[in-house]
């Protein structure tokens, strides 16, 4: 048994959702003055229910977790299952409701682009000041200074406020700092996704460095799984609160993909979606999609998938396409497919479209897709226009003659099969095809 360094004893968090509060402490009073009476709330706002106020949300709900020195664990679940809040009580960044926790040893943390930042201050001066909250001295940090910034690769900019940094500049210079500094515990929230490809391979060696050689822990949210199973050891899989799994990183990734299974539905109404981007949906957007001819969107490998979309342009535009971009449930990209012909839009118009996408190349296994209105410009330069929510779809293969498919080992594409023309050195039948 290592050094336990974090221990979490029936850690719970509860929110209050809606409104929290009235305008003023006259209109509190009324408020309360009104629910001991059992009459409604004279400060409801239009449209708003009583029913819908003080309704309290349980984020983490009985989390038993212990953590030795050295570990690198990962942390994953869906959107909502409580990973950030997790971390966010362990950060002291928020207060939990109930429970006990036990850290030892200084906590760095890195919960979003910028984590304790301050935008007039340049990235010298930051590096200070993170060292300062870490309880480091100015001399601590000098010592460090020159590896954080060539670490940071932002040697040029180093003097410059931080507020005229670019997100991937931010990301750079806040890891660096929560890596290089003395601390015992790096607690990261999904921050690599910011980054480039080579300075995430950069930080995930930093990460197992520390991990591995300097005996220091990290908790790691991510839900990028090739990073989780490239640098963790361990893993839990957070669902609506509660720790599901605690162990093996393999095992914890494919409890964590079959839980995706739950939303095999085959309709959606796209036209109130949040869109990921400010500009997407402002020419034209995606306002519905079903996936034909299903109850569940399970496909055989034999099996073609057809899609139909309800779609609406707001301006003319030529050389209109739609298309998807196809991923692996762990976020892996696969590829992307369009359209074999373009729409020349000459004014508003309404679409109703139906797709279809050959899906015999795929191996077992849960996926997802984003559908995409998109056009090209006089270069053949890609546009965005609109982009759906993720749609997952689960490929399955009844045919018990075929290997059972290891994705781990294997990839996302199952190749065409692999023909004998000659079985042995005595069989005179050769067959050529």
């Amino acid at each position: 048994m290592g050094e336990t360094v974090i221990k979490i004893d029936n850690l719970k968090k509860k929110y209050r959702l809606g409104t929290i509060g009235g305008a003023t402490l006259n209109a509190e009073l009324q408020s309360w003055w009104a629910r001991k009476r059992g009459k409604e709330d004279p400060n409801l706002r239009l449209g708003e229910e009583q029913e819908d106020i003080n309704v309290t949300f349980w984020a983490l709900n009985g989390i038993n977790l212990e953590v030795e020195r050295g570990e690198a664990l990962g942390i994953i679940g869906a959107n909502g299952a409580g990973k950030s809040t997790l971390l966010k009580i362990l950060s002291r960044v928020t207060a939990p409701t109930e429970g006990d926790i036990w850290i030892k040893g200084r906590i760095s943390s890195m919960l979003e682009v910028g984590t304790g930042f301050h935008g007039e201050l340049t990235g010298r001066e930051n590096i200070y000041m993170n060292g300062a909250i870490l309880g480091m001295t100015k001399k601590e940090v000098d010592i460090k200074m020159e590896s954080i910034i060539e670490f940071s690769e932002c040697q040029q900019f180093i003097d410059t406020p931080v507020k005229r940094y670019s997100s991937g500049m931010y990301v750079k210079l806040a890891f660096a700092v929560a890596a290089n500094l003395d601390a015992d515990i790096l607690v990261m929230d999904e921050v690599l996704a910011v980054g480039d490809m080579k300075f995430q391979k950069k930080c995930l060696g930093k990460m197992g460095d520390v991990a591995n050689n300097e005996g220091k822990t990290v908790l790691y949210v991510s839900h990028n799984m090739n990073t989780v199973r490239s640098l963790c050891t361990r893993c839990i899989v957070l669902n609506k609160g509660q720790i599901a799994y605690d162990g093996d990183v393999e095992t914890a990734i494919q409890i964590y993909l079959e839980n995706n299974k739950e939303d095999l539905k085959t309709i959606f109404d796209t036209s109130k979606d949040k869109r990921p981007l400010y500009d997407l949906g402002k020419k034209g957007c995606i306002d519905f999609i079903q996936l034909l001819n299903k109850e569940s969107a399970r496909y055989d490998v034999c099996e073609k998938m057809l899609i139909k979309v309800k779609w609406r342009m707001k301006c003319c535009i030529d050389k209109v396409k739609l298309g998807f971009s196809l991923k692996y449930a762990d976020g892996t990209n696969i590829g992307f497919t369009e359209t074999d012909a373009s729409f020349d839009v000459t004014s508003g118009n309404d679409y109703e479209t139906i797709l279809e996408y050959n899906l015999s190349n795929l191996a077992e296994g849960v996926y997802f897709i984003y559908l995409q209105l998109f056009y090209l410009d006089e270069l053949n330069i890609v546009h965005g226009i609109d982009q759906s929510e993720k749609i997952f779809i689960e490929i399955i293969d009844n045919d018990p003659s075929k290997t059972s498919w290891q994705r781990q080992y294997w990839g996302s594409i199952r190749l065409n099969t692999l023909k004998i023309i000659k079985k042995g050195i005595n069989d005179e039948d050769i067959i050529f095809k």
